[in-house]
């Protein structure tokens, strides 16, 4: 019986020796945890303020080009949040290095895997940039001849008589276009 009393009595002393070292640890960690977050919050409100100066820009330009103000806005917001993130990430002591090669990898098989799909959304954001033809247009492009009804960022779309095509970006951007203007 004193055995079992002695075993409850060390077992509750290694208890509390170790909620003891678990509250001093994370004692020690405050500073870095708070210091990691107020720095993960600024990235995230100077992402949000990037985000906004590009939304309100879209007033300044045709009507054409807001989309594109938008997703560039999107894309910076996010990429000031990763970088935000991996900067708070090694201010709590853990090594990014193998994070930062991981995701530059990762956008390397992504870039890869989407070859086509980026191509068509580059080529589209250059002939909303660039203009080569606008919306009411009529033009001949691989054998498809017919007014653009739309141009998004992956496809131009064209209607002839009793036809709509649906043309891929990167093909308008590699092919020669006849453009006949309205």
């Amino acid at each position: 019986m004193d055995e079992t009393i002695e075993t409850t009595f060390s077992a509750a002393g290694d208890f509390h020796k170790m909620t003891d070292h678990f509250l001093t640890q994370a004692i020690d960690y405050m500073p870095k945890l708070i210091i990691a977050l107020i720095i993960f919050l600024l990235f995230m409100g100077l992402g949000k303020l990037a985000q906004m100066i590009f939304f309100r820009m879209d007033y300044r330009f045709e009507s054409d080009k807001n989309h594109m103000l938008k997703l560039a806005g999107s894309t910076i917001k996010i990429a000031i949040m990763i970088i935000g993130a991996i900067t708070a990430l090694g201010t709590l002591g853990i090594n990014v290095n193998a994070l930062i090669a991981g995701l530059g990898l990762g956008g390397f098989a992504l870039g890869l895997a989407l070859k086509d799909a980026l191509s068509n959304l580059l080529s589209g954001a250059l002939i909303l940039i660039y203009h080569p033809f606008s919306v009411g247009d009529t033009i001949t492009v691989s054998g498809c001849h017919g007014q653009v009804l739309e141009v998004n960022l992956r496809y131009t779309i064209l209607q002839a008589e009793n036809k709509i095509y649906l043309i891929p970006n990167s093909s308008l951007f590699t092919n020669n276009i006849e453009v006949i203007k309205k």
